[in-house]
């Protein structure tokens, strides 16, 4: 017999948790733990983590959700519930779930609703919090029972359990658990709650609970429960005396059976019109696109497009390109101005083809293979320029095209940083707004920086902390509470295409204009093989589309960009000045030096110094700039 923790819950419960998944599935392991639950509140945001997380270091998975679900029609009071994903298709409703509550059931889950989503699931209830918990609290016995037999009739026999804590303060609600379960046959399984690692920890997750509540240290419980992952003696001792709870855990454990299907490419189809394959499609409309940019193309174009649309049949990214095609399409007939191609999409003559870019790759010598290559088989990614007041009309473009349950902005999560876990304990402990910032100026803004380093580094920091027994309490506080989940926000730039409603691969939330927002963030997304595109908006776009229509209105004149020749004697001159603010990886002060002595003359020349001004090549730029000039000789 071997227990199992079947309610636990992540920092992925916005500050309602001090465990990180990655450390939960390290000590789980350190315990000697074969399988571990993870049931975050209503949402799925660490599911994927986890669930590599478990594969990788040899526990097995069960993924699961701790639901709000209302316990009648009057929809008055919503109380957890938690549910575990017994099959595949138990984890696709609790996708369905999450994504309800998440969005358009906020409240709660309706107990009608649910009998449409109980198919694969095992529910079992969650402690003093739960409805059935409340209403033996409260001496409602014959209601409680009603209300067992109720859940068992919507789950199914063997696929309901009341929670069985025997844990210090629950001992009247324990006892009415073990006769209610006498009353009605319906099993007993043991299910601490966790919310944090170690015993130690718990300063962490009270700290945490006061930032969430807005409080203050001592306005939180002195007397809170045990909430961390014990060992399976620990729970072995509790459940002494009721073993069968430990064994009814385990036989959870045993019953869920989850393959989450990691890899597999699922991209939408375009509706190519009269019935044309998309194959085919591509390859007409890239033919076409072709004699446009060439007029009569030779036969070393021709050859290069050939083999580009070869590729592409074989790695099977031809609805991409037409996806991509057809909202650079629309983004051109409504006038909005788009970037002209970055990155290594610049080398594709399909992208040239197709109006995607305006980097002519033959000219340029630029390689396809950077770009899409058979033998290293990854998605295609085109990063997309657009101005930032009319990014938003695209992606509703693609959205109204592809429809609502087809197209969402990605997810990602802002964290306690370090000066933000600092500030934030800080404030719990009283520490005036002033203070507290003072101490979080000692923290170099450096990326990554973390909080043990920074008092590696600053003899200043050290000094504050070991003068004030305060504040170094509110440093180690902030130490254990640091890099985990505080908010969520919508990635700046990613969109995420599916060929199946998205409800039935991803957990969504409500997001912005109508736009739904995945629970996954990208990393996770492109696991399950979703096609991520990046939709970017940026303002020197906006601020160039403002410009050329002023100047258009003003001169009654039409401007073609791709008519502005390379060869401008007045630009090449302000880079040589270092007159570069606003202009895209060219404004820094080292930048600016570099092109002071550079005097670049030809478009190669800015090519070259952008792609050598980054750590290691950087040693490179005097060579470079002495070779230009003739100060050092090329060699071939």
């Amino acid at each position: 017999m071997s227990f199992v923790h079947l309610q636990v819950h992540s920092g992925y419960s916005l500050l309602n948790s001090a465990a990180s998944v990655k450390e939960l599935v390290t000590q789980a392991k350190e315990l000697g733990y074969s399988s571990l639950a993870l049931t975050d509140e209503n949402v799925m945001y660490g599911a994927i983590e986890f669930y590599k997380a478990c594969k990788s270091n040899g526990i097995k998975p069960i993924i699961g959700l701790t639901a709000s679900i209302y316990t009648d029609d009057t929809e008055l009071e919503a109380h957890p519930l938690i549910l575990l994903a017994e099959t595949n298709t138990g984890y696709q409703n609790l996708v369905k779930i999450s994504s309800a509550l998440q969005s358009m059931a906020k409240g709660g889950m309706k107990r009608k609703w649910m009998k449409s989503y109980h198919e694969g699931l095992i529910a079992i209830t969650p402690g003093e919090n739960g409805y059935i918990e409340s209403l033996l609290q409260a001496g409602k016995f014959e209601e409680a029972v009603r209300a067992a037999e109720g859940f068992r009739e919507l789950f199914g026999d063997g696929r309901f359990y009341l929670g069985y804590q025997p844990f210090k303060g629950h001992e009247t609600l324990s006892e009415e658990i073990l006769r209610l379960s006498a009353e009605t046959e319906i099993a007993v399984c043991a299910a601490g709650d966790v919310r944090y690692i170690k015993k130690e920890d718990q300063d962490a997750y009270r700290c945490l609970c006061a930032i969430k509540a807005g409080e203050k240290w001592e306005d939180q419980s002195g007397n809170l429960p045990d909430l961390y992952l014990r060992t399976p003696e620990e729970m072995a001792e509790l459940y002494t005396r009721h073993p069968e709870a430990i064994e009814a855990a385990a036989r959870i454990a045993r019953q869920c059976r989850v393959d989450v299907s990691l890899g597999q490419t699922q991209l939408p189809s375009f509706p190519a019109p009269d019935g044309k394959s998309a194959d085919d499609y591509l390859a007409e409309i890239c033919h076409e696109g072709l004699r446009l940019r060439f007029g009569t193309p030779d036969e070393r174009a021709v050859r290069r497009l050939e083999y580009e649309l070869d590729v592409i049949r074989r790695m099977k990214f031809s609805d991409y390109f037409l996806i991509v095609w057809d909202f650079m399409k629309y983004a051109h007939e409504k006038g909005i101005v788009t970037g002209p191609g970055r990155g290594s999409a610049a080398g594709s003559l399909v992208a040239y083809s197709l109006f995607i870019t305006d980097v002519d790759p033959l000219k340029h010598s630029l390689l396809f293979e950077r770009f899409l290559n058979p033998e290293r088989i990854s998605m295609p990614d085109i990063d997309i320029d657009f101005p930032d007041t009319r990014r938003d009309e695209v992606i509703q473009y693609v959205q109204n095209k592809y429809g609502a349950m087809h197209v969402a902005q990605i997810i990602t999560f802002g964290t306690l940083a370090a000066k933000a876990a600092l500030r934030d304990t800080g404030r719990v402990f009283g520490i005036s707004p002033k203070e507290a910032d003072q101490l979080a100026r000692l923290i170099p803004s450096k990326p990554g920086m973390t909080l043990d380093e920074a008092r590696r580094q600053s003899a200043q920091l050290n000094r504050r902390l070991s003068e004030s027994a305060v504040l170094h309490k509110v440093f180690q506080i902030a130490r254990e509470i640091e890099g985990l989940p505080r908010h969520t926000s919508t990635h700046a730039a990613g969109v995420v295409l599916s060929k199946e409603p998205l409800s039935e691969v991803v957990p969504l939330q409500e997001g912005h204009d109508g736009v739904y927002l995945t629970q996954y963030a990208m990393d996770h997304l492109e696991d399950l093989g979703l096609l991520k595109m990046d939709f970017l908006g940026l303002r020197n776009l906006t601020l160039i589309e403002s410009i050329k229509t002023m100047i258009e209105k003003e001169t009654n004149t039409k401007i073609d960009f791709s008519e502005i020749s390379y060869q401008d004697e007045k630009t090449f001159s302000l880079l040589s000045n270092g007159d570069t603010t606003g202009i895209f990886q060219l404004e820094s002060s080292g930048m600016r030096n570099v092109l002071k002595r550079l005097k670049p003359s030809r478009l190669e020349d800015i090519v070259a110094v952008n792609a050598l001004y980054r750590p290691g090549p950087m040693e490179n730029i005097p060579l470079f700039i002495d070779r230009k000039h003739g100060r050092a000789r090329v060699e071939v």
